[in-house]
């Protein structure tokens, strides 16, 4: 049986549509036994140029929504942004209607969604909010590393005031389950990374650790086998590489992507822990630099399909 794959086509100012073509034409590295459905503007799809374009086995549902008259690539508009959401509903309204089962997003701007008068925080936040899922996490994977958020994407200054040992507890259980369901490793070793710098230092350098941190480590020893910490950000990913852990639970934002982007910044994936379905997405954002140019590396969204087919065979 086939897996039919939604693909939004993100920011339409973004280099969405142009990894998309590229991804498509390199239909070699993807998965075979998969249907792909493009949301998004046809126009802005065809509009890349130099590329040739080879691949038929798939469909585009063509929104219309993006306003032709004076586009342009790289330009940040409350326009490109209201449509970018609306490639989002679509997708969600075929899920629910079991139209596709797997959903790969392209990267949007929050800036321009939000200077769309909408409040939007992100894909992963956005998604659960429309299927009633109040527990998920954003898992990063990237080669053999993986990592896990308790927080994402707020302000640094807010994190400690955000982090609490609830949410630090249930990110681990649902790190623990992704493990073992959609990677198929048994009794997953699991890191918790610290707050501050060396691990608070017995409280001198923060108590976030004490206070926070080891309780939900301790909730969750009740259930998982293999999970210790906290340990200093600055030393637990040379653990990990050397082999001693499969997946990091880290308290923030930078302190996952820092050592995933640079290790494997063009292969890594965001993957949504939680939902009713599987989304992925790749690891860069609408890169407005270089949109519409012909630059774009195509390889993130392409891991971020190979996994979501992957985790939903596994799901299966």
């Amino acid at each position: 049986m086939k897996i039919k794959i939604g693909i939004t086509m993100g920011d339409p100012a973004g280099i969405g549509a142009e990894i998309i073509r590229k991804a498509l034409d390199s239909n070699r590295l993807l998965p075979k036994n998969i249907d792909i459905l493009v949301i998004g503007d046809r126009w802005v799809f065809e509009k890349i140029k130099n590329l040739k374009f080879k691949i038929k086995n798939f469909q585009f549902l063509d929104l219309e929504n993006v306003p032709k008259k004076n586009f342009r690539f790289g330009r940040i508009s409350p326009l490109y942004g209201k449509a970018s959401l609306e490639y989002i509903d679509k997708a969600i309204e075929l899920i629910k209607e079991k139209e596709i089962q797997v959903l790969v997003t392209c990267p949007v701007s929050k800036e321009a969604i939000n200077l769309a008068g909408i409040d939007f925080k992100g894909h992963t936040e956005y998604l659960a909010s429309h299927f009633r899922v109040k527990d998920f996490v954003m898992m990063l994977v990237g080669g053999n590393l993986k990592t896990s958020l308790v927080t994402r994407h707020i302000p640094l200054s807010k994190v400690s005031s955000i982090l609490n040992t609830s949410d630090i507890y249930k990110t681990i259980l649902l790190t623990e389950k992704a493990l073992r369901e959609f990677f198929g490793i048994k009794d997953p070793k699991i890191a918790v990374s610290s707050l501050n710098p060396h691990a608070g230092e017995g409280s001198f350098l923060g108590e976030e650790e004490k206070k926070k941190i080891m309780p939900a480590i301790s909730l969750a020893k009740k259930h998982i086998k293999n999970i210790c910490g906290p340990y200093p950000a600055d030393t637990i990913f040379h653990s990990y590489l050397r082999g001693d852990y499969d997946c990091v639970v880290c308290m923030y934002h930078d302190q996952a992507l820092i050592p995933l982007k640079m290790l494997f910044r063009e292969k890594g994936v965001n993957l949504t822990l939680s939902l009713p379905f599987i989304r992925t997405s790749p690891l860069h954002g609408t890169a407005f630099d270089i949109a519409g140019k012909n630059r774009a590396s195509p390889l993130s969204l392409i891991e971020a399909i190979k996994l979501a087919y992957r985790c939903s065979i596994r799901k299966d």
